[in-house]
């Protein structure tokens, strides 16, 4: 049996046995990860894979799993005393400016700014901040690359804006195409095994040094300045996805 999409999954969710394969990305996200877990105990097979979905706009789980692709001293903050920590440990590796990112934020609108990390503790204690986050240095300058990776379709451009550090093009930027080095799409393909996706919208940070830096991954990123259209790339999505159940 074939369950496509959240709605029929709820409907006939006892009727799931193993071997049977749920397609679809699943909706709900205060319940994702535990819905996941239930089908993958009960042997049923998910198309994008439970920890593509699990990892899928979730800026803390990433940094988890991802963390040896992502700039160094990148971590998790899971409550004031592990702020507090942080703290000594980016003092000594001589980190000034940081960056924190709110989990589950898009577009840019979770990423902040501080001056120094004292200042993010700061803030951070006399406010509504919400545990978990990522924290991790910030890079003044690397060209920020948005890559489209579905199947053989690759799309990637760059992403600036000298009026805001996030070059988020909802947030103000511009686009420029450009072409992928070999190392660069090996280094999306990586990630991309790792975590399972079938196919990725992935921001990554290039250095003047060369060395590349993952910032995120997504199933379904944004697509203001990307060529392709999202009726068209969600066919492909949906093609390659149909490949995979046949092939299962």
């Amino acid at each position: 049996m074939i369950i496509r999409g959240t709605k029929e999954l709820l409907v006939r969710y006892e009727e799931l046995q193993s071997g049977d394969i749920f397609l679809g990305n699943l909706m709900y996200q205060s319940m994702k990860d535990r819905i996941l877990i239930d089908l993958l105990e009960r042997g049923v097979k998910i198309f994008p894979p439970a920890l593509a979905q699990s990892l899928n706009n979730s800026k803390v789980t990433q940094a988890q799993v991802f963390r040896q692709w992502m700039i160094p001293d990148t971590l998790i903050i899971n409550n004031r005393a592990s702020l507090m920590a942080t703290i000594s440990h980016l003092n000594r590796q001589q980190v000034g400016r940081v960056v924190t990112k709110e989990d589950h934020s898009c577009a840019g609108y979770g990423i902040r700014y501080w001056d120094n990390i004292e200042h993010a503790y700061s803030q951070t204690t006399l406010s509504a901040q919400t545990y978990p986050f990522v924290i991790q240095p910030y890079v003044e300058s690397y060209l920020d690359i948005r890559v489209i990776i579905v199947g053989d379709y690759v799309e990637a451009y760059t992403r600036e804006n000298p009026n805001n550090f996030r070059n988020n093009i909802s947030t103000g930027g511009v686009r420029k195409g450009y072409d992928l080095t070999t190392s660069q799409m090996n280094f999306c393909r990586r990630v991309m095994k790792r975590g399972k996706f079938p196919y990725a919208h992935i921001d990554i940070m290039v250095l003047a040094d060369g060395n590349i830096y993952l910032s995120e991954i997504a199933l379904n990123g944004g697509l203001k300045g990307a060529k392709v259209r999202r009726k068209k790339i969600q066919e492909l999505k949906d093609e390659l996805l149909e490949r995979e159940v046949a092939q299962s």
